[in-house]
């Protein structure tokens, strides 16, 4: 007989004894739910740390926040008076043009 078969002789007794009408998850649904809990805690725990660790550094090429914020550039305007930053950052939040083939 497998180790499986004999779990099985030795629990299906004790399931004629449940009351259908009242069952409940008990200590093991508990225990499962607790560490289900404790395990999402410590990976927020550690995905917290891990994004303190992010050092996120702008390409040299754009705009400080500082320098938008304020509403002075270190651009200078484009000959119709618009700023070229601006007309950049428009640009690149346009979405970009399908490529359909066929």
């Amino acid at each position: 007989m497998s180790p499986t078969q004999t779990t099985l002789v030795q629990v299906l007794p004790l399931a004629k004894d449940l009351d259908e009408n009242k069952v409940t998850p008990g200590v093991l649904g508990f225990v499962v739910f607790a560490l289900i809990g404790a395990a999402v805690w410590m990976l927020m725990k550690s995905m917290n740390k891990h994004m303190r660790r992010v050092d996120f550094e702008e390409p040299a090429g754009t705009a400080p926040a500082a320098a938008s914020a304020t509403g002075g550039t270190t651009e200078g305007t484009d000959a119709d008076g618009t700023d070229a930053a601006d007309a950049r950052k428009a640009e690149a939040a346009a979405p970009a043009p399908s490529e359909r083939k066929g």
